[in-house]
């Protein structure tokens, strides 16, 4: 694994001159790179509107520079809300993207000002009615045989397409506006073909809608699920869009409705590296063949993603030279709970020579690391995020 195949030269050295007196662990994120991945996204989808899922990282820098950008944002919870109106986004920037949210929630959204709601249920589509009336309603739908992204999102939330059908023709009965369907392939999907069946189904159910009830979606929300570069390999963007955009081409010709999109791992994961240490290195026994290398980033503190080892990040070490001698290492975090286990299957090989204080990079560590980081398990604070910009 070479550095060069993830950031250039001078990008690195740049990073370990700011990183060099940071206590660590810590996310240090490069906006010209956040700024990169919106233009390369508007590039490829010209026709979509982007609405950045704010949870992947929620630094106010980050939302800063993508509201200068002309940047929509998808919304989780009021919290994610507040800091975004108090950054003076226009509530017309804003959709409620979460289909799970509570009754007085919906009302404090609609008291914002805000008039995009995701649903998935006849429950809270009816606390949408009752609590933001006259919206426009968008209707997820279950995306199955996602098993070929890394990080799947298909089975909590959305709904058959039947129910949806049915949803759409509530929401209208209830005085809202139906007006499109959504979806999700799972975040990091490295299957492009997975959006050909999601915009399949999506054609499908919007022209029975129009036949059959007279009623005439106007959007499709794609979600996210464009990869961030880990280990394990992925297409470049520009293959993702030009499958994409035929596929969106061959169902619905020259009258594609509008379409939504909402990066979250694609917008932001490559603009971080999360900084660590190493705490100790051991073996289980005298013969083992591998090590333990124990770091100060674990499971609880920046490293949700590695349960199941399901995203693979890049790793560098303090220590690489041409000639490193290398061998395979368990790695670990510092938390006194056995789950904060990072990598035991998937075995990385690392410098042999490899100590107590020597650094461990974890390279696009931008996406779900800090945003996740929250709980202060063991006493262990929230994962630090240093913004670097151009001198």
């Amino acid at each position: 694994m070479e550095i060069t195949d993830y950031l250039s030269e001078s990008e690195w050295k740049k990073f370990l001159k700011f990183s060099d007196e940071l206590e660590t662990p810590c996310v240090v994120i490069n906006l010209e790179r956040v700024k990169k991945n919106y233009m390369e996204i508007k590039k490829f989808f010209p026709q979509a509107d982007i609405y950045y899922a704010i949870k992947a990282n929620p630094h106010e820098e980050i939302l800063k520079l993508l509201s200068s950008l002309g940047s929509n944002f998808d919304i989780a919870s009021r919290y994610e809300l507040d800091k975004i109106l108090g950054l003076g986004v226009t509530p017309d920037r804003l959709s409620y993207g979460n289909t799970i949210k509570k009754a007085q929630d919906i009302a404090y959204f609609y008291e914002k000002g805000i008039r995009l709601f995701a649903t998935d249920s006849k429950e809270d589509l009816k606390n949408i009615a009752k609590y933001a009336p006259n919206s426009r309603v968008y209707v997820r739908i279950l995306v199955e045989s996602t098993s070929s992204a890394d990080w799947p999102l298909s089975r909590k939330f959305g709904c058959h397409p039947d129910m949806a059908y049915d949803l759409c023709i509530l929401a209208k009965e209830l005085g809202l506006i139906p007006y499109g369907i959504s979806f999700h392939v799972g975040s990091q999907q490295r299957d492009i073909g997975q959006w050909d069946d999601a915009i399949a189904k999506t054609k499908y159910l919007m022209s029975s809608l129009e036949e059959e009830e007279d009623i005439v979606l106007q959007m499709i929300n794609m979600g996210g699920g464009f990869p961030a570069p880990y280990v394990l390999p992925s297409n470049e963007l520009s293959e993702y869009a030009s499958e994409i955009n035929r596929y969106l081409h061959d169902d619905f010709g020259d009258e594609c409705p509008r379409i939504i999109l909402e990066p979250g791992r694609s917008m932001v994961g490559d603009a971080g590296i999360l900084v660590t240490e190493v705490i100790t290195v051991s073996r289980k026994n005298n013969t083992a063949l591998h090590r333990w290398v124990y770091v100060d980033a674990g499971v609880f503190n920046g490293l949700v993603e590695t349960l199941n080892e399901s995203i693979k990040y890049p790793i560098i070490t303090s220590k690489d030279t041409g000639n490193t001698k290398r061998g395979e290492v368990v790695l670990a975090g510092p938390t006194c709970d056995s789950m904060d286990i990072i990598y035991e299957k998937f075995k990385y090989q690392l410098p042999i020579n490899l100590k107590a204080k020597d650094r461990i990079y974890f390279l696009t560590a931008g996406a779900y690391t800090a945003s996740y980081a929250s709980v202060e398990f063991n006493g262990f604070p929230p994962l630090k995020t240093y913004i670097m910009k151009n001198e």
